[in-house]
């Protein structure tokens, strides 16, 4: 019943799974889990295929949740090696989704296989959700998954996401919250003329300005518990005008926030909208703002089940991670809403990355810990 990790996340990394392409990535997890005893779903929506397995049927039940896409590779000629070769390289796997996330799913199989050797079937149930759509929209993913579950009645108590949340040494954070992000683009449309003539124009940088300056002088807040100070950023101004007399007839910007549990994406979009609207009362244009929010921001309380997983981690590394809710978006911000989630994985700093790569040594430590984590679950829930 024993399985390997290493040899499990190099089969992973094999499949070219860049999304929404699954390339074989999901039958090798279907494999794996169907020979441990798990009962396994496929549940594809567009172009995007994902699995749900469950052992047992009684609770609590605890899920682990990843996924199997990867960003692209970038420049492969870059790489030291092939990037779905999952080639071993002094002490370290070398490819695409080593640390992001397949090394995490192969230790989480791993440590499921080591705890039904050693306990047999466990009291309630172990789920896995695993997802092909992650790094891409994140719409045919983890979150039409979880419908179709909670429309079926499944329950799902508690869930660990395989994040590579340790930035540099295994066992130092885990994420217990993610703050929320929100695009939104302004365009300003005017009338083309001759700068010699502006009465003739109407300019629509001014209108742009006046917003930007607006929206960049909030400070939207102090910070929340267990949250940095939400933050603004511009990401990109364009005017596209080469002619050096000539005023320009349309200008766009962009702009990310990163927000804290302060905030809704629903309050920011309107806050935004009032500044749009009070720019367009004053300008001949006209101003138009679109506003999408890919994730709210959530936070899960420190309490057992976070605790649970500073024990596992500490008791394998000797050393107790911290709770912190700094970072990017991960599809936790879908599972918040069906139980408590909380993010544990491998060392991250290479994700994304050319030669991304994770140490073979930490995907035993992973193991281990989540081996424990899982032991320990059912003593305590």
């Amino acid at each position: 019943m024993s399985t390997d990790p290493v040899a499990l996340a190099v089969a992973l990394i094999r499949s070219p799974s860049v999304t929404p392409r699954d390339a074989g990535a999901l039958d090798t997890v279907q494999r794996a889990l169907e020979g441990l005893g798990f009962a396994v779903r496929r549940l594809p929506f567009g172009e995007v295929d994902n699995l749900y397995a469950r052992l047992g049927t009684a609770a609590p039940n605890l899920c682990f949740a990843g996924h199997t896409d990867v960003v692209p590779e970038g420049d492969g000629a870059a790489w030291c090696v092939d990037p779905f070769a999952g080639a071993v390289r002094e002490g370290m796997l070398v490819g695409r989704g080593a640390a992001d996330m397949k090394g995490a799913i192969a230790a989480w199989i791993a440590a499921l296989a080591r705890h039904l050797e050693r306990h047999g079937p466990p009291p309630g149930s172990l789920s896995l959700l695993i997802t092909g759509d992650e790094e891409g929209p994140a719409v045919d993913g983890t979150r039409r998954v979880l419908e179709v579950l909670a429309e079926e009645g499944e329950r799902i108590d508690h869930c660990l996401v395989g994040e590579p949340t340790n930035p540099r040494e295994m066992g130092e954070m885990i994420k217990n919250g993610r703050r929320g992000s929100m695009n939104a683009w302004i365009t300003v449309r005017g009338r083309q003329g001759h700068v010699a003539y502006p009465a003739r124009a109407a300019n629509p940088i001014p209108a742009l300005l006046d917003f930007l300056h607006a929206v960049r002088a909030r400070r939207l807040d102090e910070g929340a518990p267990g949250f940095q100070p939400s933050n603004l950023e511009v990401t990109t101004v364009d005017v596209a005008n080469p002619t050096m007399n000539l005023i320009p007839g349309e200008a766009r910007a962009r702009l990310n926030i990163r927000f804290n549990t302060a905030h809704t994406g629903a309050s920011l979009t309107a806050w935004l909208e009032a500044e749009a609207a009070r720019v367009a009362d004053s300008f001949e244009g006209t101003v138009e703002l679109k506003a999408t929010v890919s994730g709210e921001a959530f936070f899960t309380e420190p309490g057992p089940f976070t605790t649970l997983i500073q024990d596992a981690a500490e008791a394998v590394t000797g050393r107790r991670p911290a709770l912190s809710t700094t970072g990017g978006t991960s599809d936790a911000r879908f599972i918040r809403a069906h139980c408590e989630v909380a993010e544990f994985g491998l060392v991250g700093a290479t994700m994304h990355q050319v030669d991304e790569a994770v140490a073979v040594a930490d995907i035993e430590t992973l193991t281990a810990i989540y081996a424990r984590l899982i032991d320990a679950y059912f003593r305590r829930f």
